[in-house]
């Protein structure tokens, strides 16, 4: 798929970090994280559907080891900051990519949201350190979502790194590290494209 029919827009360079990450598939998580944590349930997975009828994303730019960019949800438009892991050990095969991600609405400010790359086990718990401020984000299906959103990006902005411990349904631990080099400039970006109200 060329850049052009991805962003809409000729010329726009594509990294290779964001081109790793469909993010089309991130666009589909991005309503689950805002609903679960809202407190209403996540709805039942439609991903045909939803991957037709939603609209590509639009890159708002990289920075650093981050990502950012729009999608329209309804109308209204939602921005989003995201990451791929650094490093995930041990490797388990078949594991698709660890992401994670900062999402602006309107009327939902600074979701926070893990996608794991495997579908966790029923009321599985994940330990998020950044720095050596300690977060659990609740799971649901492949995702995890912080309680307090506010506070984890609170602890973003000036922190060097987010180190995840994983519960595996295969017994093991997963750990995941996630840089921050450029997460205040895209956590600006999104804030600038889909300011509070």
């Amino acid at each position: 798929m060329s850049r052009s029919r991805l962003f809409g827009r000729p010329g726009i360079r594509m990294s290779v970090r964001m081109r790793a990450v469909p993010l089309s598939l991130l666009a589909l998580l991005l309503p689950v994280a805002a609903m679960a944590q809202a407190g209403k349930p996540a709805p039942k997975p439609a991903v045909a559907s939803a991957a037709a009828a939603t609209p590509a994303p639009k890159a708002i730019g990289a920075f650093g080891e981050w990502q950012a960019a729009t999608y329209d949800e309804g109308g209204q438009k939602v921005c989003y900051a995201f990451t791929k892991a650094r490093s995930s050990t041990p490797k388990v095969p078949g594991r698709g990519e660890a992401v994670l991600t900062v999402t602006q609405r309107v009327s939902l400010r600074d979701a926070v949201a893990l996608s794991a790359g495997f579908d966790f086990a029923t009321n599985a718990a994940v330990e998020v350190l950044v720095d050596k401020a300690k977060f659990e984000f609740y799971t649901a299906k492949r995702s995890g979502f912080a309680r307090d959103g506010h506070a984890v990006i609170a602890e973003l902005q000036t922190a060097k790194m987010v180190t995840v411990h994983a519960p595996h349904p295969q017994k093991k631990t997963l750990t995941d590290t996630f840089g921050l080099k450029g997460f205040g400039q895209a956590y600006e970006a999104i804030n600038k494209a889909c300011p509070p109200k």
